[in-house]
């Protein structure tokens, strides 16, 4: 299991792209709103690597979805897990398959994640 600063050196050594810093965004979504398929470790890392790259600018997510992430805080209730949930089908709409696909096997790949057999574990 990483911790919060062997996360931030990871991102420091590896810095993601405007299109993975959407990929990651989408990811914390997911992790919101309880739909995240990861096992909870991958989810604690997938949640660390976005408080370091959040302030970051993305590809094509609007700011408003970080804004909710921010307002909303790492537990939601059913609410906001409704408001999370639009959200995150929105950025799984303009994020394509590949890209995504493609973010988390470099991130697996470099070892911020342990690699794995499954193909799709988000």
């Amino acid at each position: 299991m990483k911790e919060a600063g062997q996360v931030a050196d990871w991102v420091a050594n590896h810095p993601l792209n405007p299109s993975e810093i959407d990929c990651a965004v989408a990811v914390k979504l997911k992790i919101l709103d309880g739909k995240c398929k990861m096992p909870a470790a991958e989810k604690q890392v997938m949640a660390l690597l976005y408080d370091c790259i959040a302030h970051l600018p993305g590809e094509r997510l609007e700011p408003s979805m970080r804004v909710l992430i921010a307002d909303i805080g790492p537990q939601p209730d059913e609410a906001q897990k409704s408001r999370i949930y639009e959200q995150r089908v929105l950025a799984e709409t303009i994020i394509s398959r590949p890209v995504m696909k493609a973010f988390k096997a470099r991130i697996r790949a470099q070892g911020l994640l342990d690699a794995q057999d499954q193909e799709d574990s988000e």
